[in-house]
């Protein structure tokens, strides 16, 4: 049996200014790409399905990664997906067995509002309607019509903060192999709803929205469908199609896929009013954060680099400081000049340099600060959760009076604190750290600060969604209008 595996992952903000480009992603090919042990990933999970069957001979063909960022532009996606095609369709149509396709489904590019909808239209015109193809993506992607069209079967996340990442491989991998070994005619049920979530209920291990993905998972270990779950999609990801999905498959049965996808999405519906992040005034934080012992962490979902943002917000620092905090802060901020002119300077050296506001002038003014270079890195790291590679570029830690900042050249991910420990930098030495992040690991954070101030800053990724200015994406949509009505009109693609 030969299975082809491809992966294109990439999440953007439609409100982050600065356009991503071709050479934010990663590019590997063929057995580059597959050659990942110990690492939490859709594809090594997909893997080890398939080296448990036996008999499998993967065909890997190209995989395409890049950090949370902006609108790719038209000519990185041009040339993205002109080399990502040019791979996968090279392998001849008769010559393999089944599909499997890891991706995000938050793609953006300018001129190319469905990038995965548009890779798989291709990818099935060439491979034909006989191959089943199964997707992996992310809670947060935006599954389409388009999409749906191509695919007999697909695995989402079940997990936010997201842990399951191979595990999801894993489940994807698995129906696969039983559509090929089994011969199932997959259904597909989807129900969308007309909301955006956000805020701590969407924690599945204590929210809502939890609750909800619970029932999709009884689905799948009940038999009672192939594959089950819930994308709340990416509120900044400004889309036609986004909303939040209810998505069930079974085999063959479109009346089963439609009762429990209906179900599901109810439920979604009945906690919207839960499902709205709860935010706290700047002023009000840094007030409240004086009357604390113990750390406290200040959340900036609002500049959350894992969401797309342009990670260059000194909204919070400037408050801290103009509001006469006097704890240690610990922050971390995205600002190529302050790092290249504290690498000039050298270790020791005392600098005057301004922080930030350079990605996105428009909402963020630079702060001017004198400060000391305290120690220079290459700004390599790994995520604790995934163990992928992060490269922030030259990295420089900064001091000026009670602040410690973290000063990168590149966005990454900043959803736990593998840049602040490269750095020699431990958030419980801190009285406040601020985390530009929308939610972290329980043990990372919340499981000991004192306590974490979801804060209601400005960015391109805000969890006050009615600030952002949507213009793509279907309407009434709750919250952005609080009258909004859902009723379930399911839709069946597949076999019936």
């Amino acid at each position: 049996m030969r299975i082809l595996m491809a992966e294109c992952m990439q999440e953007i903000s439609s409100f982050n200014p600065l356009p991503s480009q071709y050479e934010n992603f990663v590019v590997e090919r063929e057995t580059a790409f597959v050659r990942r042990p110990n690492i939490n990933t859709a594809i090594v999970g997909a893997l080890d399905v398939f080296d448990d069957h036996g008999g499998i001979n993967v065909v890997p063909t190209i995989s395409a990664r890049a950090g949370s960022a902006g609108i790719l532009s038209a000519e990185g996606w041009q040339r993205l997906s002109a080399e990502w095609l040019a791979s996968v369709t090279a392998v001849a149509p008769n010559t393999v067995d089944g599909i499997y396709v890891s991706l995000h489904g938050a793609m953006g590019a300018i001129g190319e509002a469905d990038p995965e909808g548009y890779l798989l239209e291709k990818v099935r015109a060439h491979f034909g309607p006989a191959v089943p193809i199964v997707i992996s993506l992310d809670l947060h992607g935006i599954l389409t019509e388009r999409m749906l069209r191509q695919i007999n079967g697909l695995a989402i996340y079940h997990t936010y903060p997201h842990i399951d990442f191979a595990d999801t491989g894993r489940r994807a991998a698995r129906l696969l192999l039983d559509i090929i070994t089994r011969g199932l005619r997959p259904v597909i049920a989807r129900v969308k709803v007309p909301l955006l979530a956000r805020g701590d209920e969407c924690i599945t291990k204590t929210g809502w929205f939890g609750d909800v993905i619970g029932d999709a998972r009884l689905l799948e270990q009940a038999g009672r469908a192939l594959a089950a779950g819930v994308m709340i999609g990416n509120p900044f990801t400004d889309a036609p199609e986004l909303c939040t999905q209810a998505v069930v498959v079974v085999e063959k049965n479109s009346d089963v896929a439609t009762q429990e996808a209906t179900h599901l999405a109810n439920a979604m519906w009945a906690g919207r009013h839960r499902l709205i992040g709860k935010l706290v005034p700047v002023e009000k934080a840094v007030a409240l954060a004086k009357t604390f012992r113990g750390t406290v962490v200040f959340t900036d979902a609002a500049d959350a680099t894992s969401s797309g943002a342009s990670g260059d917000s000194n909204v919070l620092i400037r408050a801290l400081k103009e509001g006469g905090y006097l704890g240690s802060v610990l922050a971390q901020i995205v600002d190529a000049e302050a790092a290249a002119k504290a690498y000039t300077a050298g270790v020791g050296a005392t600098i005057s340099t301004t922080l930030g506001g350079r990605l996105d002038p428009a909402r963020f003014v630079p702060l001017s600060v004198t400060a000391v270079v305290e120690s220079l890195s290459r700004g390599r790291s790994r995520l604790e959760t995934m163990g992928m590679p992060l490269d922030a570029g030259p990295t420089a830690v900064l001091t000026f009076d009670n602040f410690t900042v973290v000063v990168m050249s590149r966005t990454v991910s900043l959803f736990d604190r593998a840049m602040y420990y490269p750095n020699g930098l431990d958030p419980v030495d801190f009285d406040l750290v601020i985390v530009k992040s929308p939610h972290t690991e329980y043990h990372m954070y919340d499981q000991w600060v004192a306590k974490n101030f979801n804060v209601d800053a400005p960015g391109a990724t805000s969890a006050n969604l009615p600030t952002l200015g949507h213009r793509l994406c279907a309407r009434p949509m709750f919250p952005l209008e609080p009258q909004a009505e859902f009723f379930a009109m399911p839709e069946v693609y597949g076999s019936s």
